[in-house]
């Protein structure tokens, strides 16, 4: 996970040396980078053609509905989003990000292989429900068992791939050059722009193909970008940097705990002694002893015995004498928890409506014209063209002008821009749970399974969710990477996927304790396949109160751990 210490290697290995060695030589740079972009391409359209339309293919397919599509979509996000912490993990301490990034391509490959079986051969799932409204062939075990390998092979897949794409390609040059940082800016720019243009095709072309043509060839094509990719990748592979794995921060900060409990009755105050570890600035020693904040791990880098270093001066257990930069990292993690704790809360608002939003749409009048089907999947585009609308005019528009009046370049601080995010999540689930019960409405009125409130109706409710992320989860994304050192951002990234992890699983609990309350009193909310006979607009309106919570944390204890000033961007500094 450590982008700045793969990334500075010795002057041999890098595109820019001056080595003979042809070998060598030319390894790195844009040669390589060719090869992991259009990897990362095509998995992410592979990856993006599933998720986006998942909930629409378990619905129709697999006749599932109810809580258990919900938390079945919940558990698999989330465990996609957490298996990139262990993957950071076997990437940085084994495997090197190399190994990682083709196991997990591999991983994903099989998945999506498995899932494109399901769809094509009838025998793996369950006879199609002639009335949706009261549907009596649920799948059955072995079915479900099948399905659920191909899930978890694309989960662990993930895992591996998520916190590796980026910081291999980072790998590939030599940032201790003016030369090589220019080439990381321009491959970051080029790796968005790629990810953008394969989530564009995943959640148009390939979802159109899988819900009005075919299942089978809508999951056969990415499963064969999948192929792509690992072809690809594995064409490059006589050009990449491949920077040996040189241990964990995660495992680091594990050795801090456990070395800081093994001394919890050292004192550290003036007159010890740290343990520097390969650093050379003593001024990291005043840097401990000045923090303010967990001043109990600090013992893990006390030499309490001159018998714990050995000739090299290097510490012989790790796990009972750990050096002042560990500690340091520790300290900067848990410096980030309370602002990354209001993460949680947003991506609760914006999960939820990735899958319950879908729902919805399956049951709501989609024709447009004379016979053009609107694919419900194709809602998610909504909330990425209004993040996508409001950063460019945020940037090239409203600064510029607001530029010109005031005379001097003010932009909205991370502050304010995560408040508003959190107020437009409010906002949101109101407009949700209103527009809910008018959907719910029209189709008891008409005695219909499918509203006749048009899909248009939806509109509102995914552009205030692209608004929210726009303001909150960007905001929070630039929190974590800009106040983490640099040899730590790409673990910023790691947590931040974690978040989202969190928000699916607490919403997974919250919906198991609704249905269990509501049930309790005569009716579900939220257990029934149809969604007429629940009361979704409930469930929204909690998740709206939730907010409101997140808005309270925020604004009167969060906040404070957010520092606006340049010089300040350390948070323990």
């Amino acid at each position: 996970m450590d982008i700045e210490s793969s990334t500075t290697q010795s002057p041999h290995v890098h595109q820019e040396s001056t080595n003979q060695d042809p070998l060598i030589k030319h390894r790195g740079g844009w040669r390589a980078i060719k090869y992991i972009i259009a990897n990362e391409s095509f998995e992410k359209l592979a990856s993006m053609s599933l998720i986006g339309n998942l909930s629409v293919y378990l619905t129709t397919k697999y006749n599932l509905g109810g809580i258990f599509l919900v938390n079945i979509i919940n558990i698999w996000f989330g465990s996609c989003n957490f298996l990139s912490i262990p993957g950071a993990f076997v990437s940085d301490a084994y495997l090197g990000r190399f190994w990682t990034l083709l196991l997990g391509s591999i991983s994903s490959f099989l998945g999506m292989g498995i899932i494109a079986l399901t769809a094509a051969l009838p025998r793996l799932r369950p006879e199609a429900c002639k009335d949706p409204t009261n549907c009596s062939n649920p799948p059955e075990r072995w079915q479900l068992a099948v399905l659920f390998a191909g899930l978890g092979l694309v989960a662990i897949g993930a895992g591996g791939i998520r916190p590796c794409n980026i910081a291999f390609g980072a790998d590939q040059f030599d940032t201790s050059t003016t030369k090589g940082k220019s080439n990381l800016e321009t491959f970051f720019n080029w790796w968005y722009f790629s990810f953008t243009v394969a989530l564009v095709i995943a959640l148009t072309g390939v979802v159109y193909i899988q819900t009005n043509i075919s299942w089978a060839i809508g999951f056969m094509i990415p499963t064969a970008c999948l192929a792509l990719s690992i072809t690809t990748f594995l064409i490059g592979q006589h050009t990449y940097i491949c920077a040996e794995p040189k241990g964990s921060v995660f495992a680091d900060m594990v050795k801090v705990v456990a070395a800081a409990c093994k001394k919890r009755k050292v004192k550290s105050g003036e007159g010890v002694t740290f343990y520097l570890g390969s650093s050379k600035d003593g001024s990291s020693t005043t840097l401990v002893q000045n923090r303010e904040r967990l001043r109990f791990v600090e013992k893990a880098a006390v030499i309490t015995d001159p018998n714990e270093l050995n000739e090299e001066g290097k510490a012989k257990n790790n796990w009972r004498l750990c050096s002042v930069e560990q500690v340091k990292n520790l300290k900067c993690v848990t410096g980030i928890l309370p602002v990354w704790v209001t993460g949680i809360a947003c991506f609760m608002l914006t999960d939820q409506q990735n899958i319950y939003g879908i729902l919805q749409a399956i049951q709501m009048e989609k024709t447009f014209g004379h016979n053009f089907q609107v694919p419900a999947g194709w809602m998610n585009l909504i909330s990425m063209i209004t993040l996508a609308v409001w950063i460019s005019l945020y940037e090239c528009v409203i600064l510029p002008i607001a530029s010109l009046i005031t005379g001097r370049k003010q932009r909205l601080t991370m502050k304010q821009r995560i408040q508003i995010g959190i107020v437009m999540g409010i906002v949101c689930m109101l407009v949700a749970g209103f527009l809910e019960r008018s959907r719910r409405a029209a189709a008891l009125k008409k005695g219909s399974f499918v509203s006749p409130v048009s899909i248009v109706m939806l509109l509102p409710q995914f552009m205030l969710a692209g608004l929210t992320e726009a303001f909150s989860a960007v905001a929070l994304m630039e929190f974590l990477t800009v106040k983490m050192p640099e040899h730590m951002r790409a673990v910023a990234g790691a947590i931040f996927f974690l978040s989202s992890s969190i928000a699916s699983y607490i919403c997974t609990l919250l919906i198991i304790v609704i249905d269990s309350v509501t049930r309790k009193e005569g009716r579900s909310w939220l257990g029934d396949k149809d969604l007429n006979k629940n009361r979704l607009e409930y469930y929204f309106f909690i998740i709206g109160g939730v907010q409101a919570v997140n808005l309270l944390y925020f604004r009167f204890f969060a906040s404070r751990f957010i520092t606006e000033n340049n010089e300040d961007n350390e948070i323990f500094s």
